[in-house]
């Protein structure tokens, strides 16, 4: 059973969610902007799994309601919007969540989406073996989730972290757009694909220099290529 928070000012949008995750056997909780969502996970900061939220909201919007969280919790993030633009997608993944969800959605498509969040959320918190790549400059620390890049720690959204861990783990195999959805997203994903390229961006963005090391294939999709130490 998971504890899902849900964030959005329309009472419709949250019944429909805590409909499907109540018969999933999930317990939910409800906030109906920012402001109160902040204040529930403030207030008890370890029994949320995860946090659905919206971002057109009164009092406090979702994107400034994330920054805060993060001030003092890495509690899971979905993001829901009814806005779908690259710019909204970026703003979020900077900040620190896991997913975006555009309205309107599938809500079994999103049950889907939680459970493969708090599954790889799980796993992280249970790894103990140390794996850490480097290549020159860069190391990857995969246990401990670390990037730095010539010494300098780097800090990235979950989900690049989750992309780079995979390009880094088939370094120097062709990975089609399909593959590379299918198995750092964890789902039959039905979004736009662009999503990827928005994450590869960002990711080579905070790689400097050694964004090189992520090829671009044409027509196919990508190839982490590098020699390095394990």
């Amino acid at each position: 059973m998971y504890h899902i928070l849900i964030v959005d000012d329309e009472g419709k949008i949250r019944e429909l969610i805590k409909k499907y995750a109540v018969f999933e056997g999930h317990s939910v909780a409800e906030a109906s902007n920012g402001e109160e969502a902040v204040a529930l996970c403030r207030e008890r900061p370890e029994v949320y799994d995860i946090v659905l939220m919206d971002i057109m909201m009164p009092v406090l919007d979702g994107f400034s309601a994330v920054k805060e969280i993060r001030e003092f919790s890495s509690v899971p993030v979905l993001m829901l919007s009814a806005r779908g633009e690259e710019y909204d997608k970026i703003r979020g993944f900077e900040l620190g969540i896991d997913d975006y969800v555009v309205k309107p959605f599938s809500p079994k498509e999103l049950m889907l989406r939680i459970n493969a969040i708090i599954k790889r959320t799980n796993q992280e918190k249970n790894g103990t073996q140390k794996d850490i790549r480097r290549f020159g400059g860069l190391t990857i620390d995969f246990t401990g989730r670390i990037v730095t890049v010539d010494g300098e720690k780097v800090d990235l959204s979950p989900k690049e972290y989750d992309l780079l861990f995979y390009l880094v783990d088939n370094n120097g195999i062709a990975l089609t757009r399909e593959k590379l959805i299918t198995n750092v997203w964890g789902y039959d994903f039905y979004g736009d694909d662009r999503t990827l390229d928005t994450h590869i961006k960002l990711l080579r963005k905070s790689l400097k220099d050694y964004s090189r090391y992520i090829v671009t294939l044409r027509g196919v999709g990508y190839r982490f290529e590098a020699e390095g130490t394990v």
